[in-house]
């Protein structure tokens, strides 16, 4: 088998493809830095954040401030959002893999308390659910979220910063991304 002259074509298309790939490579690595860099809430929607509190299924009372100081995954859903439910799976299983690492999860319910606790009957996971109602639409459009459209889900690292805002249902791929 014959190599090829330096300046063939072939390799021309090789160099131009492996150069391609390197670009894309770097340009996927920017992207990827910059949408899990730290940013910083407005200050009146991280007050209003760390302030609120909201009751369980259980009955007691859930301060999202119990939670300021390590890693926190927000999300809010409602039980007849479709995507929501969808997610709360890998929800569940992100908090179970990582909890032992401080991550926490909290999910703050938009919806009729009565509605959550069924819900929650039927299918129960592992961290702790707030029954936000409708005052929690307010809290949505505070943290970034106009529409109060739903899911929407915010990481904050141990300081409080915001690392993602995710409006709709959420990967496996993205909650490894958090990590």
């Amino acid at each position: 088998m014959q190599e090829s002259p330096p300046d063939s074509p072939r390799r021309s298309s090789r160099r131009l493809l492996l150069g391609t790939a390197v670009v894309a490579a770097l340009a996927g690595s920017v992207v990827n830095w910059s949408r899990l860099r730290p940013r910083t809430l407005d200050p009146e929607a991280t007050q209003a954040l760390w302030r609120a509190e909201f009751d369980q299924a259980d009955g007691q009372i859930l301060r999202l401030s119990d939670f300021q100081g390590k890693p926190l995954v927000l999300n809010f859903w409602a039980t007849w959002c479709t995507p929501c439910v969808e997610e709360m799976p890998l929800l569940n299983a992100f908090f179970q893999e990582n909890q032992s690492k401080s991550w926490q999860v909290v999910g703050l319910a938009i919806d009729q308390p009565s509605a959550v606790k069924r819900f929650l009957k039927q299918y129960p996971v592992n961290y702790p659910i707030g029954m936000a109602g409708l005052g929690g639409t307010e809290l949505v459009k505070k943290l970034g979220n106009p529409e109060g459209s739903l899911p929407f889900t915010l990481v904050l690292n141990d300081k409080g910063d915001l690392l993602v805002q995710k409006l709709g249902k959420l990967s496996s791929q993205e909650m490894a991304d958090w990590l």
